[in-house]
């Protein structure tokens, strides 16, 4: 069984890698001229889509890296990069740029409809950054049970997300442009921290089974 420090950890890190305050201003933009009701469905639906896709990371990302020759260490060390790159991202306000895109190319492309899937679900909830910090979680829990709990925690973080998605509107006049930075580039600085420890940790290993 995972403990509590454990699970705190997964939570946090799977928290500020999705950044549900900062999702709500982009579902804002994604679900314009939907009423209220349509946009709550538009939110559950891109939140349970995104809980499975994380959810299934968490129990086969780890035996995919197996066959694939991957040791832990190592995906330990490049997702810690990665996450890394999107701290660095929210810090200077890169990431929420990137992500504005993403959702201006997707309401011309795609029907209203499919914006659950795309681009809500992926890639603006389960992205590269979460699914990264699904499977190095996942593999610092190798029984059932700790697995079980991890896909808690990740049930805990989409309900959270459909939460900041249901309110979007009320969210984003609370926190306003300076609330959003300022909350922005406080998460990057724990995300940073929280990647450098994955590189550490998979260093470690790395060392260890050389």
């Amino acid at each position: 069984m995972a403990s509590a420090d454990t699970l705190i950890n997964a939570f946090t890190t799977l928290l500020v890698t999705v950044d549900p305050p900062g999702l709500a201003p982009l579902f804002i933009g994604l679900t314009a001229g939907m009423n209220r009701s349509e946009r709550k469905q538009v939110a559950l639906r891109g939140s349970l889509i995104a809980f499975f896709i994380l959810a299934a990371f968490a129990l086969f990302g780890a035996s995919v890296l197996g066959v694939l020759g991957i040791s832990i260490g190592a995906f330990r060390i490049a997702g810690g990069l990665l996450l890394f790159w999107i701290a660095f991202e929210m810090v200077f306000e890169r990431r929420q740029d990137r992500k504005e895109k993403t959702t201006e190319v997707a309401i011309t492309k795609d029907h209203i409809r499919n914006i659950a899937v795309f681009p809500l679900a992926l890639p603006l909830i389960a992205g590269p950054g979460a699914i990264s910090a699904t499977i190095l979680l996942a593999g610092s829990l190798q029984t059932t049970l700790d697995r079980a709990q991890l896909i808690g925690v990740i049930a805990v973080n989409l309900a959270l997300v459909f939460a900041a998605l249901a309110i979007s509107d009320r969210l984003d006049r609370m926190l306003g442009a300076t609330g959003r930075a300022i909350l922005t580039r406080l998460l990057g600085v724990i995300l940073a921290a929280l990647a450098a420890q994955f590189v550490v940790d998979g260093a470690k290993a790395a060392l260890t089974l050389s």
